[in-house]
């Protein structure tokens, strides 16, 4: 079976390892500040802040800006935690709808869903395709909004020359085991503000103003440790640890020229067999955008999606659907009927979910296997 997704993994990273396991520092120490420095300067903002998943990086960094008891605007069509992390904010998600072909947020439908109540946005870059962030923006200054970017499946990736992450007030990025670069779990947040990266720090750590890192200093081969801090409010326990960012640290220099050059070389060889078949719609790549491809989400355009899917199972090759729309899980659901969060109006969504499928992309997908994925869906009768 030809999976879905399958992270790019090596002898560099077991080495990197391995020095993390030699310098007994294992936990949130100099290799996560080494991490965060380098991925900052990668993505261009003045500040990184590592955390255990990018879960954890939206539910902090709402919790910065102060959404709670506000609306969040925010697509359906997302993985859960985009949404599941308003709600640990005690804010309420307002459902936007997407576009068909990109299947980010529609910015018009965002436009007439701002009321009074709204705090922030969450514009996702679906699928590694960014949003248009110019709108966005513009949207957020006439009514004072925070801007928070989902950045998941979106790292390198780049929308009028600078990088996603960089473009609303903060960027939330994923590396869990199947995102473009990985650390088996963990995420980053990016950002520019100086007294919120001080807060995001305390948040990440029980909210202990000093971490154990910056407690020790080191003067030549003597090492003074401080055991004196304070707790500042009430914080999480959510930070990356140095393991996390012994592999992050490889995996950010082969992001660009392996792991994200390989994605989109599979997707090129699925672009150019797939243009010309009827009841396929490929991805696009709107003018002034950079994309990179965390899915190959194709849109099958006959009705028969399931069909389609059970026969590439058949066949040996692994599939996906991303997503069901938030609002149709139970959990939601419950939420919309009793009262709690409103009834979404997302038409594009809700035939749009029902096309999708993503085939397998990652970066060590050989030839031959994606040769075979293109020669056994180009058999199905559509």
């Amino acid at each position: 079976m030809i999976p879905l997704f399958r992270p790019s993994l090596g002898e560099e990273e077991l080495n990197s390892i391995k020095k993390t396991f030699e310098s007994g520092w294992v936990g949130l120490g100099p290799r996560t500040k080494e991490f965060e420095d380098a991925f900052a300067r990668y993505i261009g903002t003045k500040h990184a802040v590592g955390v255990a998943s990018a879960t954890d990086g939206l539910h902090i960094i709402l919790k910065s800006f102060g959404v709670e008891g506000s609306e969040v605007l925010t697509p359906s069509l997302t993985f859960i935690s985009t949404n599941h992390a308003i709600l640990y904010n005690n804010a309420k998600p307002v459902f936007v709808d997407v576009e068909e072909d990109t299947l980010c947020v529609d910015v018009g439908d965002l436009n007439e869903k701002v009321t009074s109540k709204t705090k922030a946005i969450i514009p996702v870059h679906y699928g590694g395709h960014p949003v248009d962030m110019n709108a966005i923006n513009e949207i957020a200054e006439d009514h004072n909004l925070v801007v928070i970017e989902d950045a998941a499946h979106a790292v390198g990736a780049e929308y009028n020359g600078k990088k996603t992450g960089t473009l609303g007030d903060a960027g939330s990025f994923s590396f869990q085991a199947i995102k473009n670069m990985t650390t088996g779990e963990g995420g980053m947040l990016t950002f520019d503000d100086d007294a919120l990266d001080q807060r995001l720090r305390a948040l990440r750590w029980v909210g202990i103003n000093k971490d154990t890192v910056s407690r020790a200093m080191s003067q030549g081969k003597e090492t003074r440790y401080s055991w004196e801090y304070d707790v500042v409010e009430l914080g999480y326990k959510c930070h990356m640890s140095d393991i996390q960012a012994a592999i992050g640290l490889i995996q950010l220099k082969k992001l660009d020229n392996h792991l994200n050059a390989g994605r989109t070389r599979v997707a090129e060889a699925y672009n150019k067999a797939f243009r010309d078949v009827e009841w396929i719609s490929i991805p696009v790549e709107k003018p002034g955008v950079k994309r990179v491809y965390w899915n190959y989400a194709l849109k099958v355009e006959n009705g028969k999606r399931d069909e389609f899917g059970e026969y590439l199972r058949e066949h040996g090759i692994s599939y996906g659907v991303h997503y069901l729309p938030n609002h149709l899980h139970p959990f939601y659901q419950e939420l919309i009927n009793n009262g709690t969060i409103k009834e979404p109006h997302v038409p594009v969504t809700m035939e749009v979910w029902k096309k999708i499928l993503c085939l397998p992309i990652y970066a060590d997908l050989k030839a031959e296997e994606v040769n075979y994925i293109i020669e056994t869906v180009k058999r199905f009768e559509g």
